[in-house]
């Protein structure tokens, strides 16, 4: 307890509390001395205290302080009577202002004591934005900014030298944007210039908007942040003013290639949407020719909003700054850029001003740098391997492998898989690689080698070698830009779009916001695996192997085979679980064709499939940026690379053995059919029966959930057993089906393995063909029916007449009923039914399809295999969507024009990117095309043509062509289903024309296509 009666109390009570209270005292004196005074013309008591000492001078002011004392209403009475020269003189006294090197002197570096001495705050106390912003002012990522509508700046300059003067922050601050200056041509510079400031303004005219009073702006560029500084545009109008300033300051993240300010006044009268075309229009230039830069925008928008143009762009004032409204706007391109406060009225101007605060941290400092281990492959390396392969003795693994007569297959296969993985480890290195956000993609090694010889020139302080090393430096880099852009242009030299995207994202610098998921925890990644084995748990049927008979022996792979399946692997070709990558495996495709020819023999006598070759690996891609549930992660699987090549050679030998009219409706995976094979058969079948009276046509679009996952492999082999398939090669696929190790994985996790017995694994080589052959008994029951499949979208064709929709009912019962039997699950909320009826009467009463009690939606337009068929059967939404996407690729060969590309480069991405677009399954709708949706098409191709500067092949050429082409292929394939529809007449010279009624039909593909090769017979 405190005991005031005791002299050692009140002493440690003096000694503690006096010198707080002293300091208090001290900074309200302050406070109140240099606070401004509105009512006398903004000065604060010490300039009124000098101001009087002008005034009234004294003899001797050091005995006279105490004795001159002055009211306020002298003081103020002072104040009125001093002139405007005194007030421009006013800022050189030493009492109320700073010397100029006070004034603009940059924070020195100094020592590190010396900056711990100078430090603020204490130790372990976060420094904040305005912590940083005292002790770096002009070192920040962006610009300190004062914004301010003046209503008249020459009449405000005193009282903004003062405050600048006054103000630290305002003393600091990197950007001064001042709107509303009311300046004209007859204001020069000096009368506005501030010290130690770039000006820039952009004054009223009569001619732009009509006004000689009001509006201007005016930006002042703080000397010690940036002298690299110029006016890269202006405009005036009745709607709109904006004075743009490109700057280039000392200190810019490098992320930032400069910093592009925009000053902006909207009158109140002005018309908000054509002003922000306008400015859209101007900031949109700049950002074409400066993609990197930062972009502030600034000033009064009253009711204007840059948001309505350029949707990407942030506001960051939300503070009223007049009245009730916000009307003074700062806009940037990066989100939370900048915390904005508000400040006191300039003179009598209504609007309050404000100062933002940058708040944004640079790249570097936000995104952690990517560690990435890779294989280094030295000079040499896969000769090396080629010799260690050819005099490895393979019959060693194999011979320890096998028990008595009995070789175990899965001992033998993961010896060899290990001992290839063992030698490529030997001949191979390991490298992280520390990838930072902001590091440009030209840098490499020689660059930074050479960055590390002139910082030591400038620390060695030999003025020679640090200028030879600065020459080095610039030519290293050079040189790195110019490798870096024949890397770029590589990518477009052919017509691979795989490799063309590569190079467009790489020009663009896009880079996928979910191309990881989000959580990457082991218990995520186990919920996701089982989430893709749910299927699992509804298959009950044991998976038995048939009795093999003598006369099915099992196939024989030759050594040839195999070595030219493995020669043929993609060197790029990602690895699988086995971890051996495709490289090996083709430098080395004759070394190892041995060891491997024996292990698929071996597999295929035995009619067991190697575990590890069956092991499935995972990696779950976003469907979207923000996924919600497990069903928004698409599965991409990884397998063994050598087991494709395996899968590969055992295809061609299914192809072989089965006839090739199998399931002629099926034009998936399958050589000489396509898409546009399966639209045109279906738009065939449907028009031609339209050409007959009182006739009309339902088109069900069956959709199954998860086709390839429900698959039971005891019922696939079953049917493989019915086409006729060997029991051996039967047995074989049913392991290769069964007990197959999936995991998923993602980075360095991986979730716990589950064995899989249902489905066709997704990423194998037989998978699809072997789904092809599940569904080739599902083949219509009635004859005025057809079913026209593409893998597992199925198409269910009724052509019905006179109203009788029996069979056409009876069909898709028999559908429902097959799907059961077999597994297949059945979506009918995504499965759609589009009806094309042309009839005047009895349209409009058709009744609604059910399946499994579910009502099916109809509708008037459906996407079928990337064509949108519309049920008036014309082509106008189709049409569109190929324009608005072709328009969109359109913004990328304008990329490659603006960075130099060849009209080589930019013919090659045209037609591999947007001809493409415009092309796709022309054969099919182009020739019933209206004249309207044909120049929409040819717009886009005169737009590219004036892009790339050459001629390009019309539209209309192009169908043509592609029509011969398709004919003549279908000509040469007597097992297509439409190869009966070209019939050739007695003479053997022409083919037999098609009949047609409607112009519907005679527009159609196969009609102008035997049209077509009548008229070009060779």
């Amino acid at each position: 307890m405190l005991d005031l009666s005791s002299t050692l109390h009140l002493f440690c009570c003096h000694y503690v509390f006096l010198p707080r209270l002293q300091a208090n005292l001290n900074v309200f004196r302050e406070g109140w001395d240099n606070h401004p005074l509105r009512t006398d013309q903004n000065l604060s008591p010490n300039q009124l205290w000098v101001v009087g000492q002008m005034e009234n001078p004294i003899d001797n002011p050091e005995n006279s302080c105490a004795l001159t004392s002055y009211t306020q209403g002298e003081l103020l009475d002072i104040g009125l009577r001093i002139s405007d020269s005194f007030i421009d003189n006013l800022r050189l006294l030493p009492e109320i202002a700073k010397t100029p090197e006070a004034m603009h002197s940059a924070r020195p570096g100094g020592s590190a004591r010396r900056r711990r001495r100078d430090r603020k705050q204490r130790r372990g106390k976060r420094g904040g934005l305005r912590a940083k912003l005292k002790l770096t002012p002009h070192r920040l990522s962006l610009p300190s900014i004062f914004l301010a509508n003046v209503r008249s700046l020459l009449n405000k300059m005193e009282e903004i030298r003062l405050n600048i003067t006054y103000s630290k922050r305002l003393l600091n601050c990197n950007v001064l944007i001042f709107t509303e200056t009311w300046l004209n041509s007859g204001i020069p510079d000096n009368a506005i210039e501030l010290a130690g400031r770039h000006t820039f303004r952009a004054d009223r005219t009569l001619d732009g908007s009509g006004k000689t009073r009001g509006g201007g702006l005016c930006i002042y560029i703080n000397k010690a942040w940036c002298t690299n500084s110029a006016i890269v545009g202006r405009h005036c109008s009745a709607n709109l003013e904006f004075l743009m300033v490109k700057c280039r300051p000392f200190y810019l993240p490098r992320e930032f290639t400069s910093t592009i300010i925009t000053a902006a006044y909207i009158p109140p009268d002005a018309d908000a949407k054509f002003a922000m075309k306008e400015l859209h229009a101007a900031i949109s230039k700049q950002q074409t020719v400066h993609p990197e830069a930062a972009f502030i925008v600034a000033g009064d928008f009253n009711h204007s909003n840059l948001k309505s143009v350029l949707p990407k762009f942030h506001q960051h004032v939300s503070c009223h700054t007049r009245g009730n409204k916000t009307l003074d706007h700062v806009y940037t391109n990066m989100a939370g850029a900048y915390v904005a406060t508000p400040l006191p009225h300039l003179g009598q101007s209504d609007h309050l001003s404000l100062f933002l605060t940058p708040k944004y941290a640079p790249l570097i400092n936000r995104v952690k740098p990517s560690v990435k281990t890779i294989k280094v492959w030295p000079a040499g390396a896969d000769f090396s391997l080629q010799e260690r392969f050819l005099h490895t003795d393979w019959s060693m693994f194999a011979s320890q492998a096998t028990s008595g007569s009995h070789t175990d297959i899965d001992c033998y296969t993961s010896s060899v898989l290990d001992y290839i993985n063992t030698t490529i480890d030997s001949v191979t290195t390991q490298k992280q690689i520390t990838t930072y956000p902001n590091q440009k993609p030209w840098m490499n090694r020689e660059v930074r080698l050479l960055l590390k010889t002139r910082n030591t020139a400038f620390r060695s302080g030999d003025a020679q070698a640090y200028s030879t090393s600065r020459a080095n430096l610039k030519r290293g880099i050079k040189e790195a830009k110019h490798c870096y852009k024949l890397k770029i242009e590589g990518h477009f030299s052919n017509a691979d779009p795989r490799r063309m995207w590569q190079g467009i994202q790489a020009i663009s610098d896009y880079k996928p916001s979910h191309s990881t998921p989000a959580a990457t925890d082991v218990n995520f990644l186990n919920e996701l695996n089982d989430f893709y084995a749910r299927f699992e748990r509804d298959n009950r049927e044991t998976a038995t192997k048939l009795k093999s008979s003598a006369d099915h022996l099992p196939i024989t792979l030759s050594s040839t085979d195999v070595c030219n399946a493995l020669s043929r692997i993609s060197a790029h070709k990602a690895a699988g679980p086995d971890n051996i990558p495709g490289r090996v495996l083709r430098a080395c495709a004759e070394q190892l064709a041995g060891v491997f020819t024996d292990i698929f023999n071996l597999s295929l006598a035995q009619a067991a499939v190697p575990t590890c070759f069956k092991c499935t690996s995972i990696v779950p891609v976003p469907k979207h940026s923000s996924p919600k549930c497990l069903n928004d992660y698409r599965p991409v699987a990884l397998t063994p690379i050598v087991m494709k090549c395996f899968e590969r050679l055992v295809l061609a030998h299914l192809k072989d053995s089965l006839p090739s009219t199998l399931d002629s409706h099926q034009f998936a995976y399958r050589s000489n059919r396509s898409t546009e094979d399966a639209v045109s058969m279906a738009l065939h079948s449907v028009l031609t029966h339209l050409d007959n009276k009182n006739t009309y046509a339902r088109m069900l679009f069956v959709d199954f959930s998860s086709a390839f996952n429900t698959v039971i492999p005891t019922k696939l082999i079953a049917k493989l057993g019915d086409l006729g398939i060997n029991t051996s090669m039967c047995n074989w696929i049913l392991d290769f089906l069964t007990n197959r190790p999936q995991n998923v994985r993602s980075g360095s996790n991986c979730s716990t393995s589950i064995t899989l017995n249902t489905g066709v694994p997704q990423g194998c080589v037989l998978s699809p063909f072997l789904y092809s052959l599940f569904t080739s008994d599902c083949k219509p029951v009635y004859g005025s029916n057809s079913i026209v499949k593409f893998a597992d979208d199925t198409t269910v064709i009724g052509l019905i007449s006179n109203n009788d929709e029996t069979a056409y009912r009876e069909e898709i019962k028999h559908l429902a009923t097959w799907c059961t039997e077999n597994n297949q699950l059945l979506n009918t909320t995504k499965t759609k039914e589009l009806i094309v009826d042309f009839r005047k009467v009895s349209r409009g009463t058709h009744d609604t399809i059910h399946i499994n009690g579910m009502a099916v939606e109809r509708v008037s337009s459906f996407k079928f295999l990337g064509t949108h068929i519309s049920a008036d059967m014309t082509w106008t939404t189709n049409t569109s969507s190929l324009v608005k996407k072709a328009h969109q690729r359109l913004f990328f060969l304008r990329t490659l024009r603006k960075n130099q590309l060849s009209s080589t480069i930019l013919v090659n991405f045209y037609r591999c990117a947007i001809e493409s677009i415009l092309t796709n399954c022309a054969t099919v709708w182009y020739g019933s095309c209206s004249v309207a949706e044909r120049k929409a098409l040819q717009r886009v191709v005169k737009t590219a043509q004036r892009i790339t500067g050459t001629p390009l092949p019309a539209i209309e050429h192009i169908q043509r062509k592609r029509c011969l082409h398709r004919a003549r292929s279908i000509l040469k394939d007597s097992s297509h289903p439409a190869h009966e529809l070209f019939s050739l007449l007695p003479s053997g010279r022409r083919f037999r024309c098609l009949r047609t009624r409607t112009s519907r039909l005679k527009n159609s593909f196969f009609p102008r296509a035997v049209s077509l090769l009548n008229s070009n017979p060779h």
